[in-house]
This record gives structure tokens, C-alpha cells and sequence, in this order.
């Protein structure tokens, strides 16, 4: 059980390292706090902090940082969401205008997370496993493309250009397409390449170069059901101290390309999470801490909102952005379906 003056000097610590990413001594204490304390009683009690592991000493300093267990303590206990109307206002004025479609506004939230914050922002798509296959349209670019428009019962469409190794004719194009929407239309987008195997036989009794089509196909299903993960701000990791250690760096740039990571990290796989409130967690891995934030796309799925930055980061602001980005988010689908 923490004392009182323990809690004021451990969340001085936090706010002060969140801001300056330099160790905090007792001196610098000293001027922070809000009543009066010796240097060597503040020391005796950054040394109890660190003994029940909310604190750390680093190497190079006669300071502390906040340990992963102490921010775990301050998100759960101490943090206060931080929000002003100004931003409230600015987020509802960038989505005023209607001429977004919900891609567009899922890819513009991913941006602006990543710009308010100034760290990387991630923003995870409904799963498609929710969705069918309702409808394909295929148009002929040249004799070796073509842009391909699929439609889902949710009214989600995905554009995919074709890029083919040989000359494909517009009627083997036509042929093929109307084969698809007649054996494939209904289909669980996840279940689309499977099913399409099994097609493949009828596809080839009917289209003189079914292989590359089929080929073709079977690649734009797969990125259409796996690629509703946006990632933004990746670069702003440069900026970030904690990273200025290439091996970090390249380590954390290997992860923010994974995009299949980030579902996992969404289903908490191989990590330990803690709940912020309502939809709201905390992920700690190694040097990099995740905030996650869900939102409802309809009652049967939701999408999830991502803040990657290093542990030591404004967590009352970052998850006071994300929870209210998270509600319009909510609001923009459920306009969309009225």
C-alpha cells in the first residue's frame, strides 16, 4: 500500500519522464512536487518505489524511470484522460463533410491518431470473416490488366488491378467473371480462395487461359482479406529516443510491417493486456508499449484503433484521443446505415 507522498512523487516521476525522456533525480523533485520535502527523504522514497518495482534506476543516472509494472499502475490508478474541446472540435469538423466513404474516414482516423500523437498510429479493419461475397466486376484496362471491383453484403467494395504475364482475351475476362459471381456469390470472403480451388476444374473446361486468371484471382482474394490493417506515422519512431538504437529501430520496423501481428496482438496472443476502462487496453512488449481501442461497426463486428509508441508516452491523452476517435467512429457507421 502506497503512502500518499509516495503516489504524488511516483506520478511526478511518470509526468516528468513521459515529457522529457531524462531520468528524474531528487533534486528536480524537489521543485516539482507541491509541498515541501528533503532531498533525502524524496531519495529514501524513490528507493521504496523502486523495491516494489515501480521504479527503475538506470545506468547512467542517479535518477529513476518508471518501470513497465509502473505504468501498468498509473493507467490503472493514477492517469487522468486529458482532452480538450478544441481537439473535440476539430476531429467533428474534419468529418462534417459526407463525401468520405468509410475506407476514406478509417484511413483519414489512422492519420490523424498518428499526427495528434506524434507517434504511430494503427487502425484494424472488421475482419472479413463476417462478410460474403456478393457481387465481382471486371474491367479490361489493356490485354495484360484489368481492375476487378468486388462487393461484399455489407456493401464493402475492394479495387484490385490484375497485372497479367500474358495476353488475356476480354471474353476469357467475361467468361471467368460470370463463372465467379455464379459459384462464388454468398461465399465468406475467408472462404473464397478454398472455394475457388475447388472451381478450378470448371473454371478450366471454360477459359482458354484459366491459369493465369485463376492465378490472378486467387491473389487479389487473399490481400482482399487480410489487408484491413492501415498503418500511419512510422517515421515518427525515428524521432522517438527510445529508438535511437538502430538495433531497436529495425526490430520495431520489422513489427509495423507485419500486419498479421497486429491481429494477434488485437486477440492478445502471447500478451498480457489490462483493461482502461470499457473498450479500452494496454499492451507491453519489450521497449514498445500498444494502446488499443475497440469501436462497433455494427452488432455483429467491430474494428480496433492502435497507438504504438515507446512505454514512455502521454497515456492520458493518447487514450483520451483514442477512446473519443473511437466514438466517431461508432457515430459515422451508424450514420452509414441509416
Amino acid at each position: 500500500m502506497l503512502t500518499n507522498r509516495q503516489i504524488s512523487i511516483f506520478k511526478a516521476i511518470v509526468d516528468e519522464f513521459t515529457r522529457t525522456a531524462e531520468p528524474v533525480g531528487s533534486k528536480r523533485l524537489m521543485d516539482l512536487l507541491e509541498f515541501t520535502c528533503s532531498s533525502a527523504t524524496i531519495r529514501n522514497e524513490m528507493a521504496a518505489l523502486e523495491d516494489v518495482g515501480l521504479l527503475e534506476k538506470t545506468h547512467t543516472s542517479s535518477g529513476r524511470i518508471p518501470s513497465s509494472k509502473g505504468y501498468r499502475f498509473y493507467v490503472e490508478h493514477l492517469m487522468e484522460k486529458q482532452l480538450d474541446e478544441g481537439v473535440k472540435n476539430s476531429l467533428q469538423e474534419v468529418f462534417k463533410e459526407r463525401h468520405y466513404s468509410m475506407d476514406e474516414i478509417v484511413k483519414k482516423s489512422c492519420d490523424i491518431l498518428s499526427q495528434m500523437t506524434s507517434l504511430t498510429s494503427v487502425v484494424l479493419g472488421p475482419e472479413s470473416k463476417y462478410q460474403t461475397l456478393q457481387h465481382i466486376q471486371l474491367f479490361p484496362l489493356t490485354e495484360r490488366s484489368a481492375v476487378a471491383v468486388f462487393i461484399t453484403d455489407h456493401g464493402h467494395t475492394e479495387n484490385k488491378t490484375f497485372h497479367f504475364n500474358t495476353e488475356v482475351s476480354i471474353d476469357d475476362i467475361k467468361t471467368c467473371c460470370n463463372l465467379l459471381n455464379d459459384k462464388l456469390s454468398g461465399t465468406p470472403i475467408n472462404e473464397v480462395v478454398e472455394r475457388m480451388q475447388e472451381i478450378e476444374p470448371l473454371l478450366a473446361s471454360h477459359v482458354a487461359r484459366h491459369e493465369v486468371l485463376f492465378e490472378a484471382f486467387v491473389s487479389a482474394f487473399m490481400k482482399f482479406a487480410t489487408e484491413h490493417v492501415y498503418c500511419s506515422g512510422k517515421t515518427n519512431m525515428l524521432y522517438q529516443p527510445e529508438f535511437a538504437d538502430i538495433e531497436k529501430l529495425k526490430e520495431l520496423m520489422k513489427m509495423l510491417e507485419d500486419s498479421s501481428l497486429f491481429r494477434q496482438i488485437a486477440n492478445h496472443e502471447g500478451n498480457m493486456a489490462i483493461e482502461i476502462g470499457g473498450e479500452n487496453e494496454l499492451i507491453h512488449m519489450n521497449d514498445v508499449a500498444v494502446v488499443s481501442s475497440k469501436f462497433k461497426v455494427n452488432d455483429n463486428e467491430e474494428g480496433e484503433l492502435m497507438i504504438v509508441g515507446p512505454t514512455r508516452m502521454q497515456y492520458s491523452r493518447v487514450v483520451a484521443l483514442m477512446e473519443y476517435m473511437s466514438k466517431v467512429l461508432e457515430d459515422l457507421y451508424r450514420q452509414e446505415e441509416v
